[in-house]
């Protein structure tokens, strides 16, 4: 009996004890297959994804991707949102992770290919832009490797005749009151330190007083109350 209660309970722990290292190992490289899955392919036109721009000038239209499990035969392209239409402005494919396009298609003109896959880089330069040319711009990228699942980022650019200028008043009002009250703050502090300075001061000098007449008046009670021995004839 007690080596069947002994043999149960071993059996017992075995199945419901502490998973192994390599049960583990293989739920965490599922974790991360699957976070990759997700974000395998990210297109991206920059942390601010819009421009002003002033009426003939040159501007840059960017967008790079990134890829957990690498890229092969990347197709890319930039199309413009024509008032809902869809104009492609320029198209390639990409072979593999670090290598140039063999040739990008351009379909507009004023559009020159400027970027680079050693970087990651399918930005795109518009040239003498117009009013015509603001819009929303679309940076598309597709990886076969993820089984036609498709990626984009939007770019929208405003084209005006010059740019404005900002008022900093209200940016010169706040540092000027931040710059009196510190200037404030210090003038008390060195205020109040020199009041402190000067009482300690005069709180010594008080006490060097007290000391020296307490012993003038011991001095003055000695003297007044000696008696002076007579002399012997």
């Amino acid at each position: 009996m007690e080596t069947q209660s002994r043999g149960r309970l071993r059996g017992g722990g075995g199945g419901g004890g502490v998973p192994s290292e390599r049960t583990v190992s293989c739920l965490l490289l599922t974790l991360i297959i699957g976070v990759c899955c997700i974000h395998a392919l990210e297109m991206s036109t920059g942390k601010v994804p819009f421009l002003e721009a002033v009426n003939g000038s040159t501007v840059l239209l960017p967008c790079t991707y990134a890829s957990c499990i690498g890229i092969t035969n990347l197709y890319f392209k930039w199309e413009f949102n024509d008032n809902g239409t869809m104009q492609k402005m320029a198209d390639s494919v990409i072979p593999t992770d670090h290598v140039e396009p063999n040739k990008v298609n351009i379909y507009r003109e004023r559009v020159e290919y400027v970027g680079s896959s050693k970087e990651n880089n399918i930005s795109i330069l518009l040239w003498n832009v117009t009013f015509e040319d603001a819009g929303v711009y679309i940076c598309f990228g597709k990886n076969p490797k993820e089984k036609g699942k498709n990626h984009s980022a939007i770019f929208t650019l405003y084209v005006v005749e010059e740019l404005r200028e900002v008022d900093n008043t209200l940016t010169i009002m706040i540092a000027s009151c931040v710059g009196g009250f510190i200037a404030f703050l210090m003038a008390f502090m060195l205020l109040k330190n020199f009041t402190l300075f000067v009482l300690a001061k005069i709180e010594e000098n008080n006490k060097e007083c007290l000391v020296t007449s307490s012993g003038i008046d011991n001095t003055e009670n000695g003297l007044s109350g000696s008696k002076s021995t007579p002399k012997k004839a």
